[in-house]
């Protein structure tokens, strides 16, 4: 028995997939152990606090395991159980904004403060992405954390294409600012305030 988890250990996740899609539960559990921290991590950029993204992590990975069949190893198996947990938060952040947008009727709750930076010489991505607006998070997180195209981040979210990739650029241009190395704070945040968008 130690022999074969040992060699499931070493073995290429094509592998794994396909040990898996023959039923193999334990060669599955092998790629849940491998991938469920950057998926974690991802879920997290999008914007989901720990609990969630455990929660919708789980929630892919039996997807993945149910849809095995489907991954044709055009990619890395990562990517697309990162796409299949991207697209199950995607859901359920549309579900949670009807609800709040329901609550809200007739309000308009203006977005969370971005993150403060402090004094501190170098700015983690994280911490960065938290001074995006949240359409901005999630089209960026999306396209470069999930690797969804612009045409597949716009179907998921339900949003024009060109939105899509509006969002993406104004967050790129927005963390590129923020993660330039030696960035004054003072000087460039009086001229461009955080939060708002020139043009």
């Amino acid at each position: 028995m130690a022999d074969s988890v040992k060699s499931l250990a070493s073995a290429h996740d094509l592998d794994l997939v396909a040990m898996a899609a023959t039923g193999g539960r334990v060669a599955f559990g092998e790629l849940v152990r491998r991938h469920s921290s950057p998926v974690r991590a991802l879920l997290r950029r999008l914007g989901a606090d720990g609990a969630t993204a455990d929660d919708v992590a789980q929630d892919a990975f039996l997807a993945a395991f149910e849809q095995i069949a489907e991954f044709r190893g055009e990619g890395t198996f990562q990517a697309w159980v990162k796409r299949i947990a991207a697209r199950l938060y995607v859901k359920r952040w549309r579900r949670q904004a009807r609800r709040d947008a329901l609550a809200d009727v007739g309000q308009d709750a203006p977005p969370p403060p971005p993150g403060e930076a402090g004094h501190a010489d170098r700015i983690d991505l994280d911490e960065a992405l938290k001074s995006l607006s949240e359409a901005e998070r999630l089209c960026v997180s999306l396209c470069y954390g999930a690797g969804l195209s612009h045409a597949e981040a716009a179907a998921a979210l339900n949003t024009p294409l060109g939105t899509v990739k509006s969002h993406v650029k104004r967050g790129l241009d927005k963390l590129r600012q923020r993660l330039a190395p030696g960035r004054d704070f003072g000087a460039s945040d009086r001229q461009a305030p955080e939060g708002k968008v020139n043009g």
